[in-house]
């Protein structure tokens, strides 16, 4: 039985048992499993893969025998077997082994992330890219590809374009360009001339050809305004909104008649003080016409006047509401809305928000940011309508303007690439000057030469009229309330605007206010900025200024402190003259004395002179410039007088710490009754008695030239001799920081000094300042000379006999400026040294000769479990907040920790020392912002390294900056 079976099997053939899997020996045992031919051994691993290999092989090389055709359909075959994990298999296999090479990026990108790519194509090469499909098509005429393009030009779409609308801003472009006057560049330097060289005189045949060219370019705006017409009275482009069937014409859905845009966009409402009588309601709905005075101050004032007597709390009053569903933007009006743009470096900058009229948009910005970041916020607060003007409120002084932390705009730096390019663009957002476009500066431009000069190529580069304070006055921002360049009101603008075009901005009691006490409230907003900062992270900058600034104006009430100077003159007399009276009723003897002051003053001033700038009765805080000349032209004379007042009460101030202070302690020295010694009197007080007796010489000598004062008149050899003596304030300034520590020290070792400075501190006689502040009014009085000096020899014609002498001084004086400048920052780096060291807890000693701290950091340190993982894939895990405190050459990282008071919102923030690197062996290099990590950035040390991040991405590229700058700088001064 056994023969007949290894001879001839039933149905096993030959060749199947010649296999490797067939073992005659082992036939017996495995006879139930290997009975067909197609039998699979089960039982057993080793033989299964082995019989599977042999059957792969078998079918590859038969594969490898048929023919094309054969073989794609053995693979469809395959294909339509396996299942979908099995297909993606194959679908990346393939992938990865013929990768694709042409692919459409807009089938394959996100959409937005298509439309930023084209965002870098010119005009014609976008023209192209919609020629190359439907769906490019669609792409390449989404507004938000041409829209940024018109405004940047000025061309404006006269209408709102509809939801469905599509194309409109292309179309426009398209309109406005085929209409344009192009010009070669030797014909623009003809026409209009160039900045560095004036246009000359015209021949007779070229003349007749600009006649020519006039007419020609009248055509063409004609046909311009004809077009325009046709296109805002037309239908838009692509939509699909069907007109409504009426009487009388039909108008286009969400569109009305008259041409005004509602909206109904989220906005901030602040509560305003005097919101207007509650009659002058304005009712859209109803159609009532309002007349020309009736600003959108008024409608805006009028809306919301039943929501201002509910919310009259301080930071609690600022909600953040929606706008109303009918409520007219003021960017939508017929006039064009005012711009302003504020600086946060200034001081105290949330009072100007605080003030700033409903009718003008602010513009809070950065002063660390960039041009093109500012000109970005410009572009999305007009929202596409051009401004009537554009103000600027920024620190500088009267020859450049610092509009930035690291740009400086002046007369040398005008025509640099960056602010040309800025420049051109800003102007291309604001109205005409027909029209009563132009931009006003803040700054005392109109003081100086270079200034002026800049102010010329500022309106030669944008076309615009451009005005500035001539800086005849006194004081900290005293010169904003002065006369300016051009004090004319604009074309388009109400009469009933102020004359002053500070006051088209800003309301004048709070400018007012501003300008008098901006950096006494500059010193508690620090600690307001500080206590506030964390509740007020959701809101922006804007509006947590203007919310500090509502504090401030409303709670501590700054226009009833201020009293004016008239009237403070006034009661000093009377009380004066009251105390060698023997009077028993003393209030009516001080009504009497009142009355007959004020009709002397009247009668001073004679007819026809207002010195104090009332109007129907109102009294200002302020008399800028008291006396000022009737001759528009005389400002030399303005500039004199408001020289000789301002010296007046300078030494008025200065004769007050010796009346007030000096004279009574030593009297109490001389009578055995010391207060203070001798020596802390001779430091603390002498060095201001030779400063008097040098400016009263110098009073005696001003007034003696402006007894008889006339056109040949000549100050400036008065200048001149008292800067020869400047040695006196170089003494004096070399003391100063002696003299603030000796008064300090005695204030809290000396009890009697302590009470006698609570009772002369702060009195009408000492013009209700500290002799701390007393002591500081010969650092401003210098930039008070500079300003006028200035003012003074712009309008001294250079043939005069003054000039030169006006001149020297104002060269001394400038220098002597740079050294006030020299001792300020020195003992600004050696006080924030001081707060640091005291700030860090465990941090060795900083303070070294030239060491100053350039800037902080708030930041998050983070830690990678695997350092192998490429960054793109690398995960982070928050270690602890850190604070970078940087220094000229040395950077300190700290542990930051945050304390917060039980049942209060307060919390006070702690710093550990937790490592110091010098720049010189430290290198940084950015991460590349990851789903795992975001704005952060790597500090390798010699021996360590670190990985931090910041809370935002300015934040992150601003620290950057600024540490590559300073790690350079230390590399250099290491070599």
């Amino acid at each position: 039985m056994e023969a007949s079976l290894t001879s001839a099997p039933h149905s096993v053939k030959r060749w199947q048992l010649s296999g490797t899997d067939y073992e005659p020996q082992q036939a017996g045992a495995l006879l139930s499993d290997t009975r067909f031919s197609s039998w699979t051994p089960l039982n057993n691993k080793r033989i299964n893969l082995q019989l599977f290999e042999e059957r792969v092989n078998l079918v590859l090389h038969w594969f490898d025998l048929w023919t094309d055709r054969q073989r794609k359909h053995l693979l469809h075959s395959l294909l339509t077997r396996c299942t979908k994990s099995q297909l993606r298999y194959c679908r990346d296999l393939l992938i990865e082994t013929v990768p694709v090479t042409k692919v459409d990026l807009t089938s394959v990108l996100p959409r937005f992330l298509s439309l930023y790519v084209m965002s870098f194509l010119s005009p014609r090469d976008l023209c192209k890219a919609a020629q190359v499909s439907w769906h490019w098509r669609v792409l390449a005429e989404q507004d938000c590809l041409w829209a940024g393009r018109c405004i940047r030009r000025g061309w404006f779409l006269p209408y709102t374009p509809g939801e469905k609308e599509f194309g409109a801003w292309k179309s426009h472009y398209v309109s406005c360009l085929s209409t344009l006057d192009w010009l070669t560049p030797r014909e623009a330097a003809e026409m209009y001339g160039t900045l560095n060289q004036q246009s000359t005189g015209m021949t007779e045949e070229e003349e007749e050809r600009r006649r020519e060219k006039r007419i020609r370019q009248q055509i063409r705006e004609k046909l311009r305004e004809e077009k325009r017409l046709s296109v805002s009275a037309r239908k838009p482009w692509g939509s699909y909104t069907k007109p409504e069937i009426a009487s009388g014409g039909g108008t286009q859905k969400g569109r009305p008649k008259s041409g005004l845009t509602f909206v109904s966009q989220p906005s901030l409402s602040w509560p305003l003080r005097s919101v207007g009588s509650s009659s002058h309601s304005l009712s859209l709905e109803r159609g009532q016409p309002t007349t020309a005075p009736q600003t959108w101050e008024r409608v805006q004032a009028c809306s919301i006047s039943s929501e201002t007597r509910k919310i009259r709390g301080a930071l609690s009053s600022f909600i953040y509401r929606p706008a109303q569903p009918h409520t007219v933007s003021p960017l939508h009006l017929s006039a064009p809305a005012l711009l302003l743009l504020i600086s946060n470096r200034i001081p105290a900058y949330e009072l100007v928000l605080s003030g700033v009229k409903p009718s003008v948009t602010a513009v809070l910005y950065d002063h660390r940011g960039t041009l093109s970041s500012l000109l970005t916020q410009v572009e999305r607060a007009i929202s596409g309508k051009p401004a009537q003007r554009i103000g600027l409120l920024a620190c500088g002084g009267t020859q450049d303007i610092h509009l930035l932390h690291n740009s400086s705009l002046s007369e040398k730096t005008l025509l640099t690439p960056d602010h040309r390019e800025f420049w051109e663009k800003l102007c291309g957002m604001v109205a005409p000057t027909e029209e009563g476009g132009g931009i006003d500066i803040f700054c005392p431009l109109a003081a100086s030469a270079s200034g002026v000069t800049l102010l010329q190529n500022l309106s030669t580069l944008t076309g615009l009229e451009v005005r500035a304070p001539v800086g005849v006055a006194t004081g900290n921002f005293q010169n904003i309330l002065s006369e300016w360049s051009d004090g004319n009101v604009p074309t388009g603008l109400s009469e009933n605007q102020p004359a002053l075009p500070a006051l088209q901005y800003v309301c004048e009691a709070v400018l007012q206010g501003w300008c008098a006490q901006a950096h006494w409230m500059e010193e508690a907003l620090v600690e307001l900025r500080s206590t506030l900062g964390l509740q007020l992270q959701w809101t922006s900058l804007q509006a947590r200024g203007r919310a500090l600034g509502y504090f401030l104006w409303e709670r501590i009430r700054l226009d009833e402190i201020c009293v004016s100077r008239d009237l403070s003159e006034a009661l000093i007399e009377g009380l004066t003259a009251l105390t060698r009276e023997e009077e028993t009723r003393p209030v009516e003897f001080l009504s009497i004395f009142l009355k007959n002051w004020n009709e002397e003053k009247k009668g001073q001033e004679g007819n026809g002179q207002d010195s104090s700038g009332a109007d129907g009765g109102s009294q200002t805080c302020f008399n800028v410039i008291p006396d000022l000349p009737q001759m528009v032209l005389d400002w030399r004379g303005a500039a004199a007088r408001e020289l000789h007042h301002s010296e007046c009460l300078y030494l008025g101030k200065l004769s007050a710490v010796l009346k007030v202070y000096k004279e009574p302690l030593t009297a109490a020295l001389n009578s055995n009754r010391a207060i203070l010694s001798y020596a802390d009197i001779h430091v603390v007080l002498s060095p201001v008695a030779q400063i008097l007796e040098l400016n009263r010489v110098f009073q005696a000598d001003l007034q003696v030239r402006l007894q008889q004062w006339g056109a040949e008149k000549c100050i400036g050899d008065v200048f001149v001799k008292f800067c020869s003596k400047l040695k006196v304030y170089t003494n004096y300034l070399n003391n100063y920081t002696t003299a603030i520590h000796t008064i300090d020290k005695c204030r809290e070792s000396k009890p009697s000094f302590r009470a006698f400075l609570k009772r002369s501190d702060r009195t009408l006689a000492t013009h209700m300042l500290s002799l701390q502040e007393l002591l500081l009014c010969p650092v401003w009085r210098m930039q008070e000379y500079v300003t006028l000096l200035q003012a003074l020899s712009l309008h001294t014609h250079p043939g005069h006999p003054d000039h030169a002498h006006l001149r020297s001084a104002l060269n001394t004086l400038l220098q002597f400026r740079e050294f006030i400048h020299k001792l300020k920052r020195t003992s600004e780096a050696d006080r924030l040294i001081e707060e640091t060291q005291r700030q860090i807890q465990g941090c060795p000693n900083l303070s070294e000769e030239n060491r100053q701290l350039i800037m902080t950091q708030d930041a998050a340190l983070h830690r990678s479990p695997d350092e192998q993982i490429p960054d793109s894939l690398k995960t982070y895990e928050h270690v602890c907040d850190v604070g970078l405190f940087l220094l000229n050459n040395a950077l300190v990282l700290t542990r930051q920790n945050v304390r917060h008071t039980p049942f209060m919102l307060a919390h006070q923030s702690t710093h550990t020392f937790l490592a110091s690197v010098a720049l010189t062996s430290l290198s940084v290099r950015e991460i590349r912002h990851t789903r795992y990590v975001s704005h952060a950035f790597v500090l390798e040390g010699p021996c360590h390294s670190w990985v931090c991040a910041t809370q935002r991405g300015e934040e992150r590229r601003h620290f950057l900056s600024v540490l590559r700058s300073a790690i350079e700088c230390a590399l250099a001064g290491h070599q």
